[in-house]
């Protein structure tokens, strides 16, 4: 109102021309200089500050971390990649520990450390159940959360008969993040091309059904179930029933019974295929290439 007051009686121009012209130009000037002057000594301020409170880092901590992929899965123990190459660099991790990195890359970064890095087996996921909704019975419909973690706090494990097996609500599916696995038929399978075997759906399993396997062995036993084989056989048409055909046939010693379960050691078998051609269930199989 009084803005419009002066507009309407003439009197704004004069009235802002009285506000500024107390105002020299020499005070301008100064009051330029001043602002001016105090923008320059904060910025020099924070410019030296920047370089005291710097954190220096390592050239070679650098290079490691070009050579890392960079996925930041978290499968070799360390909060990323940066944290990796942090701890090879300061000898707390081996060159090869990235499990996401390939041979070649392990190779040039025990070169970079001046070490000398062991060939490893390239390992995959693999889940140890294949009891999938027409060979497994189903006791209930579960409607609650898809989470198989959530799930494990239900009595009976979701919705399958089978307590030990795979509940199929895709846990393991929401942490990879290579795409590597996938629910199909009420299972999980894994893609061995895709993995990198960073170990996030082995962590994620609250069944414990994942574990990492060497990709060169193709011999596997698809069940983790730890019941005796006349329980298995009343909820399950392809678990492991515990006979022991397979210990008895395989020649190298690598099959063993252990808890009503057949377990393979990976450093013996020779993918000969004897126990899987004479298991009654065909739980243990000879997967292809």
């Amino acid at each position: 109102m009084f803005i419009q007051g002066l507009i309407a009686t003439g009197n704004f121009l004069p009235s802002m021309t009285n506000i500024f012209g107390s105002f020299s130009v020499q005070d301008m000037g100064i009051a330029t200089a001043v602002v001016s002057g105090t923008g320059l000594l904060i910025g020099l301020f924070l410019g030296l500050a920047s370089k005291k409170l710097e954190v220096k880092v390592d050239e070679k901590e650098i290079q490691v971390r070009e050579l890392l992929p960079g996925a930041n899965c978290g499968g070799c123990g360390y909060a990323g990649c940066d944290a990796c190459a942090k701890a090879i660099v300061e000898g707390e991790a081996a060159a090869n520990v990235c499990p996401v990195a390939s041979a070649d890359i392990h190779t040039a970064i025990g070169k970079l450390m001046g070490q000398e890095v062991a060939a490893t087996d390239r390992k995959a996921a693999f889940v140890k159940c294949v009891g999938s909704c027409e060979k497994t019975k189903i006791n209930y419909q579960y409607y609650g959360v898809q989470d198989c973690k959530a799930a494990a706090t239900v009595p009976g494990n979701a919705s399958k008969k089978c307590g030990f097996g795979c509940m199929g609500l895709g846990s393991c599916v929401k942490v990879c993040a290579f795409d590597a696995i996938h629910i199909v038929d009420g299972v999980a399978y894994v893609d061995k091309e895709k993995c990198t075997g960073c170990s996030k759906c082995v962590v994620e399993c609250p069944n414990n059904l994942i574990e990492l396997v060497p990709v060169k062995s193709k011999t596997i036993v698809a069940c983790s179930s730890l019941d005796k084989g006349k329980d298995v056989k009343s909820y399950c048409t392809i678990g492991c029933i515990g006979c022991k055909l397979c210990v008895k046939n395989c020649e190298y010693d690598a099959i063993h019974v252990e808890n009503n379960l057949a377990k393979i050691d990976y450093s013996k078998c020779t993918n000969c295929g004897k126990c899987a051609a004479v298991c009654p269930t065909k739980v243990i199989q000879v997967q292809s290439a």
